[in-house]
């Protein structure tokens, strides 16, 4: 079983700090809200992101893989009352000349072997799709 450890402080009403390792990063706990950082949501997003960019470094070797570039869209949907993510969609877009057969594949693998894709799809309607750039 792997482990992780984060820390996470209170600087003011307008702000805190998470640290992992060496890593500081700037969250948004401000109850008026804040541009220069991510609130809760917006984390849970780029965490989903950040498990799909790292799962795509992991598998593209493995599946030799032509990967150029990947960028991935993400849009929450959170309900009020009681409040939570009920719905994450995302589009993954991939540059390579893969076939439509590879990217689907790559697409399977990101979502079959993902830490946190695979966390947040038994918790909330995780939908996205894949594609390759226009």
């Amino acid at each position: 079983m792997l482990e992780y450890n984060v820390t996470a402080r209170r600087i003011d009403d307008h702000g805190s700090e998470a640290y992992a390792k060496d890593a500081r990063i700037v969250l948004d706990t401000d109850v008026a809200g804040r541009d220069d950082a991510f609130n809760p949501a917006e984390m849970l997003l780029a965490s989903l992101a950040a498990c799909m960019l790292k799962g795509a470094e992991r598998v593209a070797p493995l599946l030799e893989f032509d990967l150029r570039a990947i960028d991935i869209k993400l849009h929450g949907v959170r309900q009020d009352s009681p409040p939570k993510m009920v719905r994450i969609d995302y589009e993954i877009v991939v540059d390579t000349d893969e076939t439509d057969e590879r990217l689907d594949l790559l697409h399977r693998n990101l979502r079959k072997y993902g830490t946190i894709s695979n966390t947040l799809s038994e918790a909330i309607e995780l939908v996205g799709t894949i594609r390759r750039t226009a």
